[in-house]
């Protein structure tokens, strides 16, 4: 009697053993790099198609991952809890300024080549995080949630009052970035006989930058790094009983987060065009915590997802308000529109932190891991 090699068996009929036969899952990894081509060609033609609110809520999203990712290495990867993210992103932003300005404008300006300014900006900022390893490097929880808390008082104090170098209360101008030859101001430059100007000439530059933190983070995550980081957020103690240096970790994560928030905070002063010191404020880190709470601790995805829900969503309730109940335009009373987007990503942590532990990009996940419980993470 001949017998049927196991290899040939179709699943349908494979024997049972208690559990229903499921699918292979080699199908949904082969439709996996179709979904990421598709979705790396929508962002790339975007720009020709979307009007200029859409093309800055995009940028400002972008911006605002790039920061979340550093802040997710730190606090979600790390167990590093910080309310001074902001304080960085300044630093990136004024730092960029200074460096790219030519002094015209009567403030301080070295006016060197915009590309330099942006490297050197993002240097600065993991530089200011340096200075400030070593307290991070031995504080946690709770006492370096309150030190990086007094950055922001620092910081505040420091860009309302160097005029000199951030123009006080009413800012400074940014000057456009200059990269082989492009600048990315408003002159505008046909594209298939698209206009393109200061937004989707830095939408590509944008994409560029998020599709290299990520990767970088991801890989960072993946490594001997990231199982370092985790087991001292997990467990410090075991960490340092292991061998892992949990004082030099901690610090030389919080230098890359800061770097990651520098760079976030240029990219926020190119798409702006002009920088504030009221925008660097509290409330900017509370966000930066929101958008990593709600997309997913830990994760790299997550805090795109995060970052694009914080960012957007006030942004789209401002240009909708008349048609939302509730919501109205600024300064006309009843709620604005900021303020009812903080309600709602409030909200949303609640519910995050009761019902979704792993934060919204478990929820993307959530099927694949109904199909095969045992697939790792």
């Amino acid at each position: 009697m001949s017998e049927t090699p196991v290899s040939e068996v179709p699943v349908s009929e494979a024997p049972a053993s208690g559990t229903p036969a499921r699918r292979p899952l080699r199908l949904t990894t082969r439709k996996r790099p179709y979904v990421w081509a598709a979705g790396a060609l929508l962002l790339l033609v975007l720009p020709l198609y979307l009007d200029r609110f859409w093309l800055q809520a995009g940028l400002f999203a972008m911006a605002a991952a790039i920061g979340a990712i550093g802040l997710n290495l730190l606090t979600g990867s790390t167990g590093q809890l910080s309310m001074g993210h902001a304080f960085f992103l300044a630093v990136g932003a004024y730092g960029y300024c200074v460096f790219a300005a030519d002094g015209g404008d009567g403030l301080t300006g070295l006016g060197l080549p915009t590309w330099l300014a942006a490297v050197l900006a993002v240097l600065v900022a993991g530089l200011a995080g340096g200075l400030f390893s070593p307290i991070a490097g031995r504080l946690r929880g709770a006492y370096l949630g309150i030190a990086t808390l007094a950055l922001i008082f620092i910081g505040q104090h420091v860009l309302f009052n160097a005029k000199d170098l951030t123009g006080g209360f009413n800012g400074r101008d940014v000057p456009p970035l200059s990269l082989f030859g492009l600048t990315f101001d408003d002159s505008e430059l046909l594209v298939a006989n698209v206009p393109f100007g200061s937004a989707e000439k830095l939408w590509y530059a944008a994409l560029v930058l998020l599709l290299g933190c990520a990767l970088f983070a991801r890989g960072v995550l993946r490594g001997r790094p990231g199982r370092a980081m985790n087991a001292i957020r997990d467990h410090r103690i075991a960490a340092g009983v292991m061998g892992v240096p949990v004082a030099r970790y901690r610090a030389a994560v919080f230098v890359l987060s800061s770097m990651y928030a520098g760079l976030a905070g240029v990219l926020l002063a190119l798409v702006f065009q002009r920088t504030v010191p009221d925008y660097f404020g509290i409330t900017l880190s509370l966000e930066y915590l929101a958008m990593i709470v709600i997309g997913g601790l830990g994760s790299v995805s997550g805090a795109v997802i995060g970052a694009v829900f914080v960012s957007v969503l006030p942004q789209l309730l401002t240009r909708y308000s008349d048609a939302l109940p509730l919501v109205s335009a600024p300064g006309t009373g009843g709620i604005a529109p900021g303020e009812a987007s903080r309600y709602l990503y409030g909200a949303a942590i609640v519910v995050v932190v009761l019902f979704l532990p792993g934060g919204l990009v478990r929820v993307a996940a959530g099927r694949r891991f109904k199909t095969d419980p045992g697939e790792e993470r």
